[in-house]
């Protein structure tokens, strides 16, 4: 005998039998519902005072009987996982409403979440009969547009809907809009949420900020090679403990990342280890967060060993207090039975695993840092002095880098591109030399785990006489970018080496935008590509490192 379940509290045992009998009724292929099973769901609703749904095969045989309350049904766990892209489930929701009310908003994210053949509420009337027949189905992605759409309402016993016909038409439209390959790409393909926390809504300057946030986010995972189908924004006055966006919002996430078929959530900002664990298992999808996303680029970046160790160092402390949980940002598979047990020793077995690495690599980063040091007393005895480029990344360094010194250092229209510190000499023509250092470039809101691992790399600054503060002119966000930058030096107690400010790819900008940087004294305007647009940086470092025909002290 098939199982009723839901609510079955207070149920009479004649009712519970009654129900069980349910799954040896059969509905024509056709037929949404049969008056038959409709008449009866409707009369048992109405004698009980809670709504009773059935899952219905393509077949018409009955897969599941379920008991809501007075006002939802309380659906089976049938899973999330899809058939394939562009195919429903092969199951239809029938339910009925007391009330004889519309389809609710738990009917249609139930349709979307679950890719549902159909739902349909059958109305109670007064004498516990069907009233009207409420539907909706599913429709390919539309631009700003919800993913289902609800049919005309019609009187029960005239609604003339033939379900074979539908589905097959649904089916067709489907895997016309979104041909079967792409499901492959599923894994690759993202929904990004940011979430605006502790600001007024509506406010011009919030919403400019938040642009930019997004766009960053969107280059990060373009650097990523991860394909971006949506973007979610909320704000917030404070996060949710559980989901940071709050649940209601959290299932329109879910509900969108479905209609375009994303297999990862990437959150900005970053989420707590609970947090990632309760948005994981609500959603049956990979969640990361923007700290994964750029430890991520690292590790596909590193091509030096020192690079190496410094990534997987952070990766490490990242990891570490997130190994607690039983399904983790960094994967989706769950280690152990449970909390207890096997399960237990296994976590700890992971954790004693990752301690001991953590311990090794912080040993080899330390062994990296000496040699890095040894090089820079070295290179200090022969007096020559040092100019450091930094900036945000992709502003342009490594091209300034190359246009100043003729080298081929790896330049790509990608953020950190350069992860590896590159020292190159620089020959002024009155038999001047200096040392001229690229750095890794910086991003606002910097992991600590990331600064902390990268604080060897980042060390090539501290032997610094002169910074070179490159700027991407062009970029709409350059104010933001240089504050970020400017606060990350002052956390390296860098803020008093002397600096010049190069705003970068004036090439980009309009004739009047230039002539405004370039009227600014305290800032030089460049093209890292022309080379006429570089010679008054080249007069304006030889100036700074040897006032007065003698070198500056640093």
């Amino acid at each position: 005998m098939h199982e009723v379940t839901g609510n079955r509290a207070g149920l009479k045992p004649s009712e519970l039998l009654a129900l069980e009998r349910v799954y040896r009724r059969r509905v024509s292929p056709h037929e949404v519902v049969s008056a038959e099973l409709a008449s009866f769901l409707c009369e048992i609703s109405r004698g009980i005072a809670r709504q009773v749904g059935v899952l219905l095969s393509r077949q018409g045989a009955v897969e599941h009987v379920f008991v809501g309350d007075a006002s939802r049904i309380m659906l089976p766990e049938v899973g999330r996982l899809r058939a394939g892209h562009g195919r429903f489930r092969g199951l239809r929701l029938v339910h009925t409403h007391l009330r004889n009310e519309a389809l609710s908003r738990d009917d249609l994210v139930d349709l979307a979440l679950l890719r549902l053949d159909l739902v349909a509420a059958v109305g109670v009337n007064h004498e516990g009969r069907p009233a009207d027949l409420h539907l909706a189905h599913l429709v390919p992605p539309r631009e700003g547009k919800a993913p289902w759409l609800s049919l005309p309402v019609d009187p029960f016993y005239r609604s003339q809907v033939d379900f074979l016909d539908l589905i097959d038409a649904l089916e067709e439209e489907f895997n016309r809009v979104l041909p079967t390959g792409r499901a492959t790409r599923a894994a690759e393909r993202a929904l990004l949420v940011v979430a605006e926390l502790g600001k007024p809504r509506g406010h011009s300057e919030n919403n400019a900020q938040v642009d930019g946030r997004v766009h960053e986010l969107r280059e990060l995972c373009r650097t990523a090679g991860i394909d971006v189908v949506d973007v979610a924004v909320q704000r917030r006055p404070e996060p949710d403990p559980r989901y940071l966006i709050g649940k209601g919002k959290l299932e329109d996430v879910l509900v969108r990342a479905m209609q375009f078929d994303a297999g990862v959530l990437i959150f900005d900002p970053d989420l707590s280890p609970g947090q990632a664990h309760t948005i994981a298992s609500f959603t049956d999808l990979k969640v990361i967060d923007r700290t994964i996303l750029i430890l991520d680029i690292f590790a596909q970046r590193a091509r030096s060993r020192d690079a190496k160790l410094q990534v997987e160092l952070a990766q490490l402390r990242y990891r570490l207090p997130r190994l607690q949980e039983e399904n983790t940002m960094m994967s989706r598979l769950v280690g152990g039975i449970g909390g207890r047990g096997p399960g237990e020793t296994k976590l700890e077995i992971g954790r004693r695993r990752a301690r001991e690495r953590l311990r090794r690599l912080e040993k080899d980063v330390e062994e990296t840092r000496r040699q890095r040091q040894s090089r820079r007393r070295a290179r200090g005895e022969r007096g020559l002095p040092v100019v450091a480029i930094v900036g945000y990344t992709n502003a342009g360094k490594s091209t300034l880098l190359n246009g100043l010194t003729g080298s081929e250092v790896l330049v790509e229209d990608k953020l950190f591109a350069t992860l590896d510190p590159t020292t190159r000499r620089l020959r002024f023509p009155r038999e001047r030399e200096l040392i001229l250092a690229d750095t890794v470039g910086f991003i606002r809101d910097l992991p600590r785990d990331l600064a902390q691992a990268f604080h060897a790399t980042l060390e090539e600054l501290d032997d610094a006489d002169l910074l070179l503060h490159v700027v991407d002119a062009a970029d709409p966000d350059r104010d933001t970018h240089i504050a970020a930058v400017e606060r990350i030096l002052g956390d390296l107690e860098l803020a008093e080496t002397p600096r010049l400010l190069v705003y970068n790819k004036v090439d980009r900008l309009l004739p009047e935008e230039r002539a405004i940087l370039a009227s600014g004294g305290a800032s030089l305007a460049i093209s890292a590509l022309d080379r006429k647009t570089v010679l008054p940086l080249l007069a304006a470092m030889e100036h700074a490192l040897w006032r007065g025909g003698r070198k500056v002290a640093g």
